[in-house]
């Protein structure tokens, strides 16, 4: 009785947490709401002084004055101003369609190394890219044009070939970071820079918000706020966006190789399963219903092996609503896979083939060059230790699966390890063992497959044939964090249901990471699922394993706590419109 007084005591606390927060976000919307509703007075109040005639720089030094406090910083204000000089004269900011002919990279491939100094062909192109470079005084201004990948490519445009108003509007009207469209002739300029000599030319896109500062460092909450800001100026950044592409299609290329079919399982799940872990809650209007965004996909994929699907694999999102840190995200991608008649000994093979194998197609090689210049050789060293074995090793005495939780309680107490809400053997023995092995990237800095857990804490899991009281699980490690686990897994539907049970009595006493009973899983098992192997990889962590970068660096767009209405991004003081008058644009 008293796990269920808990339980609703629980309920009530959560309900009233719910309801102060909507109060929050409905405040944070109004502001939100007004501070937009200021912005866009002040874009029209900056259009309306550029049409009654006011020069750019005067409208926006008294559109400044007159919106004060909550005015938005210059630099953005006279990009909006060249926005409404550019709609004043007719020209369109944003264009529907520009006659781009051919690509930066493909003048590049064609020309590169094959013009003299000097050297002018006829071949008229129409290119379009970012302008990285601007300089914009005398008679002949020069960019520089950045494609998506990174590469560059000069461009040229004179008085001679536009004429004096054209060249005036691009000096005028052009900034760094716009997206610009050329066209005209490749050449090669006086100092040998492939160029395309320009006989027109027009924005793209007018950029608003300016790029950090030349040579300036974009800081961490820059690159996690606002990472397409990284894309555009951080090469490195570009190279993990390819880098993780690759890996997915490595992977996918492999379980191809192997007969795999590749499912996609409910996102929405009405039963959190299939995964230790707390879960987000959401609710469904139409059928009045809390659902919870999955933690796994474990449960469904299992169906599938119910189904006849003896090869099934997927690579999808997760969700956990936990921590974040260096290896952690509340959204993160996972691939699982499952092999009908295998075992987690199959799993060891298939997972060390997909991690090597994946280091081969995106790197031409295993042995990597981490982001700090350490080379890590994930092809060599690969071995297997017991959690029990080398757990006891660590403590200098026997731990084993009868040992007395008692003993187990005051081991963990020696090594001053606090205790959750919910204890058991299996809990208590998983500290301990990460104590002395998990919080040490050093212990197991080499690939290492820590084998046969407590039955406690993995109830989806076969018995181990090889360790009494353990269940045939794996967990990999890689340069010391977690970076793939696999399973015998369990599919006697009687042995399932007695551990279920056993979680659901943990989740009353309050653990919220326990898992559901889930009744319709248990009667697809009672329909037969054939013994199987099944394993887990983290993407994100895999490409963490193969360059050493952070979750945040593999995560395209990591989940960031929103700024308050008006407040501006930490990057944005150290922005700068600044052009060179010196030299042309260097690719």
């Amino acid at each position: 009785m008293s796990d269920v007084k808990n339980s609703l005591k629980s309920s009530e606390q959560t309900a009233a947490q719910v309801a102060e927060s909507e109060k929050l976000q409905a405040q944070q919307q109004l502001l939100t709401v007004r501070h937009a509703e200021l912005m866009s007075q002040q874009d029209d109040d900056i259009q309306e002084r550029i049409n009654n005639g006011q020069d750019m720089v005067e409208a926006v030094s008294e559109s400044m004055a007159k919106f004060g406090r909550e005015s938005a910083s210059e630099q953005v204000l006279m990009r909006t101003a060249k926005r409404a000089q550019m709609l004043k004269q007719g020209m369109d900011p944003y264009p529907v369609h520009l006659d781009v002919t051919t690509t930066i990279e493909e003048i590049r491939d064609k020309y590169d190394g094959k013009l003299e100094a000097g050297e002018e062909t006829q071949d008229e192109v129409g290119v379009a890219g970012r302008v990285m470079f601007l300089r914009n005084s005398g008679g002949l201004c020069f960019v520089q044009l950045q494609a998506g990948s990174g590469v560059t490519l000069q461009g040229m445009i004179s008085k001679r070939e536009v004429g004096k108003e054209s060249l005036d509007d691009f000096k005028k009207l052009v900034d760094l970071g716009d997206h610009l469209f050329l066209k005209g002739r490749v050449i090669s300029s006086k100092t040998g820079e492939l160029s395309v000599f320009a006989s027109s030319w027009a924005i793209a896109t007018k950029a608003l918000k300016p790029l950090p500062a030349k040579h300036s460092t974009l800081s961490d909450e820059a690159r996690t706020r606002e990472p397409y800001l990284s894309m555009v100026v951080n090469q490195s950044t570009r190279d993990m966006l390819r880098q993780r592409a690759a890996v997915v299609n490595s992977l996918r290329n492999n379980f191809a190789r192997r007969g795999y079919l590749e499912a996609e399982t409910p996102m929405l799940q009405t039963i959190r399963g299939g995964a230790n872990a707390r879960p987000f809650i959401t609710h469904m209007n139409a059928f009045n219903l809390d659902l919870y965004l999955r933690i796994a996909p474990e449960l469904f994929l299992k169906r599938m092996l119910v189904g006849g699907v003896d090869k099934v694999f997927e690579i999808n999102r997760n969700f956990r609503n936990e921590g974040a840190d260096g290896t952690h995200a509340p959204e993160f991608t996972m691939l699982e896979a499952y092999q009908a008649y295998g075992t987690y000994d199959e799993m060891t093979e298939l997972t060390k083939d997909l991690v090597i194998t994946a280091a081969k197609d995106v790197f031409g090689t295993t042995k990597v060059t981490l982001l700090d210049g350490t080379v890590y050789d994930i092809g060599e060293g690969w071995k297997s230790i017991s959690m029990y074995e080398s757990l006891s090793e660590k403590l200098g005495e026997e731990v084993n699966a009868d040992t007395p939780i008692e003993k187990l309680k005051q081991l963990a107490a020696s090594l001053g390890l606090e205790e959750e809400v919910v204890e058991n053997r299996g809990k208590y023995v998983e500290h301990m063992w990460e104590h002395f092995y998990a919080e040490d990237p050093h212990m197991l800095w080499q690939p290492t497959f820590v084998r046969d857990f407590p039955v406690e804490t993995t109830p989806l899991t076969k018995m181990s044939r090889y360790t009494k009281g353990a269940v045939e699980k794996w967990d990999l490690y890689v340069r010391g964090f977690e970076l793939a686990t696999a399973d015998s897994e369990l599919n006697d539907p009687v042995a399932e249901r007695k551990r279920f049970v056993e979680q659901a009595k943990q989740a009353l006493a309050g653990d919220v990471e326990a898992m559901a009973i889930d009744e319709d899983f248990l009667n697809a098992l009672s329909v037969g699922m054939p013994p199987a192997g099944g394993m887990g990889m983290g993407i994100d962590r895999l490409l963490i394993a193969l360059t050493g970068a952070t979750i945040r660096d593999t995560i395209t767009f990591p989940l960031v706590k929103p700024l308050a209405a008006g407040a501006r991004p930490a990057d944005e003081e150290g922005s700068s419109d600044e052009s060179s008058d010196d030299g042309e644009a260097q690719a």
